[in-house]
């Protein structure tokens, strides 16, 4: 038994003195009294046998130590431990780089030539000490000496002739900030050498040279798996370890996450139908059954919305709209029997254009191109357009009857769910169409992840399905909505768009990681039909939904201990 932070007791009550292992192997103990006993004190050394992983970490130590400047520290971690930080001859190479011996560096290149895996990787190594060599004679002003380098030396490799093209424009400039500028290049010294160096060591067997900073990448990896493993993480992942704590497993508190309800809206005085952010996140249109589209500012520090303009006029309703990509304009669609569609200057609140082109058709959805200049619109009644921005129609594409509409950033692309339960892909330019992917029962919306990998669809009687769009195939069948017929919209959101979020016919609103199928969370508060969810793309802590009960509500993070949402089970 042991008391009270003693060591381990005998039954004569005399404590051990605990063991004490050196790096060398050798080990010490403490004396009774708690002082150490002499290193020189005759002993029967106990020897540490280090295994490939060890060696492996003393190395990524050292090295680590070495970048910090710890050099004599360095030195005497590898002789405790026995092992070598790298090999010798790669050792002399890297002095020889860092003291700006060119010629030295060189023939160190040539020794270790076998070292190296690949001729082209050997020859890549040779021109980036060449070019730096080149450029530091510039520097200097030694231009007879850049010359010979460069036409004796870096153009013989025959490698990356662009590159030596552009070295060679150098020779006209005489200011160093100019020539600094140009080459994209530090200049002579320390900064530009290292630089150099970490070029170079990425082509020698980590067995030679270690990767450059590699136990800092090893954490910033180890960093973010746990934060990808992390449910509830919603926040930018950092570009250094050293703003996050290494001593603990990250983890992230549902407090962070957009789970409580930051303010109500009831400006809306019939059902909300649809709701979506201005692509720079600083707006939010909302529409709905009365004929109003209202625009808000997005408060971002206090995830609140502040009344903009309320565009009216819409005599049908507003069932449907679409942001311009410089988050200027937004369209306005109607429901089935709709054939008007309003485009609106939402820094004004003026109408621009009011595009009617037959009474008969049927304008219900629609998506801007990448220009900002022209968009594509249809419905089910099988009208399918490209148009200009002022209402004019470019294109016409006969008998498509379409659900929901999105454009690729390839400015050509443009993908249609249809009323055969498929979603094609459509280019106007070229009249060519095929097949994007096929579901068993119709397809209500569909929204493309940013990446334009993924389809995330709502399907009538089926919920929420994600689609890789690439690969054609179906990779997630969200769990948990209520969804009849009613058109309900889901989003991509959070950090890297890791969240999807979507209403339900059932009240409320669910919100799943992009990784599983059960819901994360379940948002109460609606007391009808959700409609749609839109969740900021530059505020990841900022959820709005809409629903029948006339209301929209913002959703952001907690500031208290209050449970305003359920974890699902």
């Amino acid at each position: 038994m042991q008391t009270n932070g003693s060591g381990p007791s005998f039954e004569n009550g005399d404590t051990a003195a605990p063991l004490l292992v050196n790096l060398n192997g050798a080990a010490s103990s403490a004396s009774s009294n708690g002082s150490f006993v002499p290193e020189d004190v005759s002993r029967n050394p106990v020897t540490i046998t280090l295994s490939q992983g060890d060696k492996d970490i003393i190395r990524l130590i050292g090295q680590h130590l070495k970048d910090l400047g710890l050099h004599q520290s360095v030195e005497q971690l590898m002789k405790e431990s026995g092992c070598t930080l790298e090999h010798s001859a790669a050792a002399q190479f890297r002095t020889h780089v860092m003291e700006g011996k060119w010629q030295n560096a060189e023939e160190d290149l040539q020794e270790i030539r076998l070292l190296i895996t690949s001729p082209q990787e050997l020859l890549k190594m040779q021109f980036l000490l060449l070019e730096q060599k080149y450029l530091e004679y510039l520097e200097e002003g030694q231009l007879n000496e850049a010359l010979h380098c460069l036409r004796h030396e870096l153009t013989p490799l025959k490698y990356n002739s662009e590159r030596v093209h552009s070295l060679s424009s150098f020779l006209m400039y005489t200011n160093k900030d100019e020539l600094h500028k140009q080459a994209n290049w530090e200049g002579k010294g320390l900064a530009s050498r290292t630089k150099l160096m970490e070029q170079l060591q990425v082509f020698f067997p980590p067995s030679v040279m270690l990767p450059p900073k590699r136990m800092h990448n090893l954490l910033k990896q180890a960093l973010e798996y746990q934060q990808q493993r992390c449910p509830y993480h919603n926040t930018k992942i950092p570009d250094s370890i050293e703003s996050v704590s290494l001593l603990t497993d990250h983890t992230c508190s549902r407090l962070s996450f957009p789970c409580k309800t930051k303010q109500i809206l009831t400006e809306h005085c019939d059902e909300v139908l649809y709701s979506c952010f201005s692509p720079n996140g600083c707006k939010l249109a909302t529409g709905s059954k009365d004929g109003t589209l209202i625009i808000w500012e997005v408060v971002k520090e206090t995830h609140k919305l502040k009344l903009a303009h309320t565009l009216d006029g819409h005599s049908s309703g507003v069932f449907f709209m679409s942001w311009s990509p410089d988050s200027k304009f937004i369209i306005a669609c109607g429901p089935d029997d709709c054939a008007d569609l309003w485009i609106w200057n939402t820094e004004t609140g003026i109408l621009k254009t009011k595009m009617t082109h037959s009474p008969e058709d049927s304008l219900t959805c629609a998506a801007w191109n990448v220009d900002g200049k022209r968009f594509v619109t249809g419905g089910i009644k099988g009208q399918f357009y490209r148009c200009h921005i002022d209402g004019g129609i470019i294109d016409s594409w006969e008998g498509v009857r379409v659900h929901s509409i999105c454009t690729k950033s390839d400015g050509k692309t443009v993908l249609a769910s249809d009323t055969h339960k498929r979603i094609r892909a459509y280019i106007f330019e070229e009249i060519t169409d095929y097949n994007v992917i096929q579901e068993d029962h119709p397809i209500m919306s569909f929204v493309l992840s940013s990446n334009e990998r993924y389809a995330l669809l709502n399907v009538a009687n089926q919920g929420v399905h994600m689609w890789d769009i690439k690969d054609k195939i179906l990779v997630r069948k969200f769990q948990g909505i209520t969804q009849g017929f009613y058109a309900i919209h889901a989003c991509f959101g959070g950090v890297g768009e890791n969240f999807i979020a979507s209403g339900s016919e059932d009240n409320n609103v669910y919100i799943w990681h992009i990784k599983r199928e059960r819901p994360l969370v379940v948002l109460q508060g609606h007391t009808r039909t959700v409609n749609c969810a839109s969740w900021n793309p530059k505020v990841p802590s900022m959820l709005v939904t809409v629903s029948d009960d006339f209301t929209v509500r913002v959703w952001g993070p907690e500031s208290n201990e209050d449970n305003v949402c359920s974890t699902a089970v």
